[in-house]
């Protein structure tokens, strides 16, 4: 019975999806209404006792979205540190604190040298350590100005009594531009630091094993070379990359995903966004091939997206709090303006059995993360220069369960 409750759900779950990737809202800015799924009707639970009733998980009905936080300043990492305390950081320097969903008006944090930055670069990603409990270890990237450009540099603050200090630099004169700068910084599940890193609007050295521009970068926390990485003596763990801004972690099969922004016309036909199943030491073809191109020796995308999504993050959700996401993975659009959902097939990871957009009425979506509490929070992008700001924008939103 309970399995035929669970199927049931999921029918009506995949019925009530209307949305459809690549969906752009359209007209003048307006305040948000976000449209909860809600299943009609439920089917009967099995009669049991009392005591069973009491103890049984509450499954919900569907979702709905809700305001968590706004007036940030085009926010673009998360993570939650201890409980329902989430630090953001904001594009244009400040890492801001908010304690269940109260935004602290005064930045934990600043890195004044971003301040210079301007275009898509500044301060951007941001993750807390592993042993986060322990050492107050958190760890963000930014880019500075340096020799008349841009360099990446990734640093380590300590999250501590006193406040937010500074640490270390992990690593350093990382090249970077004004565009496509990445800067995505995640843990994965060996305990390594990873990094996507852009081509700094020079695509050839995408392809250069001697640049740490256009790859996927893994170190050790303290910012040397793991001994294991594919390359001796080197950062690189992928390369062949245009722009990517999102990795996760299948939370079953331990794989790692990511998401890339693909050309803009003036390095390519407009289009060819992607999302690729990353192994180590592999070529993903960048700026050699885009779009449906291959080439032997380099790793085609499982999907590109033309007409353009912009992907500018990427999430797998783990927990049970909202069953009809569990194990699915999602990232922000903020071309495509929207937050989409896929489900990789259980049986070959390539294959996507599930593809939507989730959600399209909130403006350009640039983070998605997990919460402690099983929700997914998200963050909108619309005062970026390239959206349409929205009253209170921008937001992180947060999807909740629905109970009957």
């Amino acid at each position: 019975m309970k399995n035929r409750f669970v199927i049931l759900l999921v029918f009506a779950f995949i019925l009530s999806s209307c949305n459809l990737v690549g969906q752009v809202t359209a007209g003048e800015p307006s305040v948000p209404t976000i449209t909860p799924f809600v299943q009609e009707e439920s089917p009967p639970l099995e009669e049991s006792s009392g005591e069973e009733q009491a103890d049984a998980p509450r499954i919900p009905s569907g979702w709905e979205v809700e305001s968590y936080a706004e007036e940030l300043e085009v926010p673009w990492d998360m993570v939650f540190t201890v409980g329902l305390r989430m630090l953001v950081t904001e594009r244009t320097g400040a890492i801001r604190e908010i304690n269940g969903g109260q935004l602290n008006p005064d930045p934990v944090y600043v890195f004044e040298e971003v301040a210079r930055v301007g275009g898509e670069a500044g301060l951007m990603g941001m993750t807390a350590d592993p042993d986060y409990l322990t050492n107050r270890y958190i760890y963000v990237c930014y880019a500075l100005p340096a020799g008349g450009g841009l360099n990446n540099r990734i640093v380590r603050l300590v999250d501590g009594r006193r406040g937010m200090e500074f640490d270390r630099v992990i690593l350093d004169n990382i090249p970077s531009a004004r565009n496509h700068a990445g800067c995505r910084v995640r843990f994965g599940p060996d305990g390594k630091l990873y990094a996507t890193i852009g081509d700094s609007l020079e695509p050839s050295l995408a392809q250069d094993p001697e640049s740490l521009a256009g790859k996927i970068l893994r170190m050790n926390p303290d910012g040397s070379i793991p001994q294991d990485n594919p390359v001796e003596n080197s950062y690189v763990f992928s390369l062949g990359h245009r722009n990517p801004q999102g990795i996760a972690w299948h939370p079953a099969s331990g794989l790692l995903y990511s998401t890339e922004h693909g050309p803009s016309g003036f390095d390519g036909p407009g289009g060819g966004d992607e999302i690729n199943l990353i192994e180590a030491g592999s070529n993903y073809g960048w700026p050699l091939v885009s779009h449906d191109e291959t080439l032997e020796g380099t790793v085609p995308p499982l999907i590109q997206f033309t007409p353009a999504e912009a992907p500018a993050s990427a999430a797998f959700y783990a927990s049970d709090a909202l069953p009809m996401f569990t194990n699915s993975f999602f990232f922000g659009a903020l071309r495509g303006r929207g937050l989409v959902r896929v489900v990789f097939s259980s049986e070959d990871p390539r294959e996507i059995v599930t593809l939507e957009k989730l959600i399209s009425d909130v403006g350009r979506v640039r983070t998605v993360i997990e919460g402690p509490d099983g929700f997914i929070y998200f963050s909108t992008s619309n005062q970026d220069g390239r959206g349409e700001p929205l009253p209170g924008d921008d937001h992180i939103y947060r999807i909740v369960p629905v109970f009957e």
